[in-house]
């Protein structure tokens, strides 16, 4: 074999261990989720919904029943746990990668949202944790690389971004990929509702029971009870309760 074949061949097989590693915790764990994954991830209407219900759990954490949709993309499966009565729709895509991805009790994932761990800088506080009865809505962008905790009853409106990572580029002579990045981590406090099309940006808390106007990008701490609108995101309000009701009828 000669010179290039040789290079060739390497990269060939360097890339294949690459691609692994970034599927699952080793090889054989990697052809046993994808083993269990090629039979029942397509079965459609209830009856895959049951299978996947029964024989996901040979290779993720549920804390009792949880249903899983067709189509729904799972990598590093042995660390992603799903609480009770959690829903994960069609085309979602969850990627552990290493420090997991928890799902709480009733929260629903809704179709082709992705929650993206994917670190494998090393970075200490990595992964996504959700808490109970949230909506995590269509189209929706959570990259966990400096940690993403969300708390419980949080709504998330759709093509809403949580980017726990940023890019240095602060250098003029170096390529920003050269640079590194930060990774501080995101916190969403409980009772929140983050509108349509929002953006929060690394190391921000956006504090209990406040509100995201749709298309605001958060640069900075949401004090609790407070509404936020805008680029960047400022306060506009504060709810405090003495608001008159609205003038329109309320569903409950």
């Amino acid at each position: 074999m000669d010179a290039p074949q040789a290079q060739s061949k390497h990269a060939a097989a360097g890339g294949l261990s690459l691609y692994l590693s970034r599927q699952a915790a080793g090889v054989p764990r990697y052809l046993w989720e994808q083993l269990v994954l090629a039979l029942f991830a397509w079965v459609p209407t209830a009856l895959g919904i049951g299978l996947r219900g029964l024989f996901y759990r040979l290779i993720l954490h549920m804390d009792g029943l949880a249903a899983i949709e067709s189509g729904v993309r799972l990598r590093f499966c042995s660390n992603i746990r799903l609480g009770r009565g959690a829903y994960l729709d069609e085309g979602v895509y969850l990627h552990a990668c290493p420090a997991g991805i928890t799902v709480g009790a009733n929260t629903l994932v809704m179709h082709h949202a992705e929650l993206h761990v994917y670190n494998f800088r090393g970075l200490p506080h990595a992964g996504i944790t959700i808490g109970r009865d949230c909506l995590i809505s269509e189209f929706n962008v959570l990259r966990g690389q400096g940690g993403i905790t969300v708390g419980d009853r949080v709504y998330t409106s759709p093509h809403v971004q949580l980017a726990a990572v940023d890019h240095v580029f602060g250098d003029p002579a170096r390529p920003f990929i050269d640079q590194g990045i930060t990774a501080r981590g995101i916190t969403v406090e409980d009772d929140v509702w983050i509108g349509a099309g929002a953006i929060v940006t690394d190391g921000v808390r956006i504090g209990r029971g406040s509100v995201v106007a749709a298309g605001a990008v958060v640069t900075a701490d949401v004090p609790p009870h407070t509404v936020v609108a805008g680029i960047p995101a400022r306060p506009i309000k504060t709810i405090t309760g003495a608001d008159p009701p609205p003038d329109v009828p309320v569903y409950r």
